[in-house]
């Protein structure tokens, strides 16, 4: 092998992003046909699939024009690398967040779609990194009792702070569930740990505790729209709807997409029975996107090809099999934007 060429496992490990997805589309062509077959005859079938309620009065047709604008996989891999700092986990500064804004000047991707980006990156980093970052927890606390800040071993190891103070409190010795109760009601820390908690939580968005603002948003995204379409006339259920009846009728949920379509919806002319509402951007990056495909390959294989709306866009190599990715498109959405 030439000594001026990389090795092929660093070249693959050099490569951003999954296969080109005209590739995909082509190993997934027979399933992709099949889920547009069962959205079109899911009203027909002698056992309908759940969540759609027998003898629906009337079963209406809509068509709708969507326009997107995904983003190319060249422009994401740019800015992956720009947006990753070795130890930074948390909300990023405001001259962070300049620095970055500069950076991606004249790109076709906005501010908004790259902090995104890299919230996928970080959490991609903060699962794939845990066992890594378990085998040297014992190393941590030595350092911790030494005087090292959580935040400085952060940085020192790049892991997510919440994560390193977790590894702390088990090696002193802590049971899981002691150390969840007390995340809950910091007052039961000493001084050090509830300055440490304090400082940890602030400087992680990943593995913090409070993500309650955060579901809040998406919660609002999906109501967005679910009355988008029911204000052209679309019959649809909700996600809460089918919660509470599952619920009642399993004991628990068992598939539960954000709108479920009682009529037949076209969108850009393909079929779709479903929507789910990502309240982020579709970036092709491997965890998200694993963890995308479970879920929605359950959607599809009850009621056919659906889609998903993200709120900050979407990259343009992103493939999960039956599922139609659409950006915020005609939506206003004002109302998320007077909340941040």
């Amino acid at each position: 092998m030439s000594k001026n060429k990389p090795s092929r496992k660093f070249a693959q490990n050099k490569k951003y992003g999954g296969p080109p997805k005209k590739e995909l589309q082509k190993r997934d062509a027979e399933f992709i046909e099949a889920s547009i077959v069962k959205a079109n005859d899911r009203f027909e079938l002698e056992e309908l699939p759940i969540g759609i309620p027998k003898n629906l009065d009337h079963i209406s047709h809509h068509s709708f024009a969507w326009k997107n604008s995904p983003v190319s996989i060249e422009v994401e891999a740019q800015v992956a690398s720009l947006v990753m700092k070795k130890g930074e986990f948390g909300w990023l500064s405001e001259s962070r967040v300049n620095e970055i804004g500069q950076s991606i000047s004249g790109m076709n991707i906005s501010i908004d779609q790259s902090l995104s980006l890299r919230n996928a990156l970080l959490q991609q980093k903060t699962v794939y990194g845990h066992y890594k970052m378990q085998s040297r927890s014992k190393a941590m606390y030595k350092l911790y009792k030494e005087g090292l800040t959580v935040i400085q071993l952060s940085k020192r190891f790049d892991f997510p702070p919440m994560n390193i103070f977790r590894e702390i409190l088990k090696e002193k010795g802590w049971s899981k569930n002691k150390i969840k109760e007390s995340l809950r009601n910091p007052s039961q820390f000493s001084q050090r740990e509830r300055n440490e908690f304090t400082e940890a939580e602030a400087a992680d968005r990943v593995s913090n505790v409070d993500q309650s603002e955060t579901q809040i948003r998406a919660d609002k995204f999906e109501d967005i729209i679910s009355d988008w379409f029911e204000s052209r006339g679309v019959n649809l259920r909700r996600q809460e709807e089918m919660v509470a009846e599952q619920m009642a009728e399993h004991g628990r949920p068992v598939n539960t997409p954000d709108v479920l379509f009682l009529d037949h919806v076209k969108i850009n002319d393909q079929p779709i029975a479903w929507i789910d509402a990502k309240h982020f951007y579709g970036a092709d990056v491997n965890f998200q996107r694993k963890k995308m495909k479970k879920q929605t390959l359950r959607y599809v294989e009850t009621w056919g090809q659906g889609a998903i709306i993200f709120r900050h866009g979407f990259s343009e190599n992103l493939h999960l099999p039956g599922v139609i990715l659409l950006d915020q498109g005609p939506l206003n959405l004002d109302s998320l934007h007077q909340n941040g």
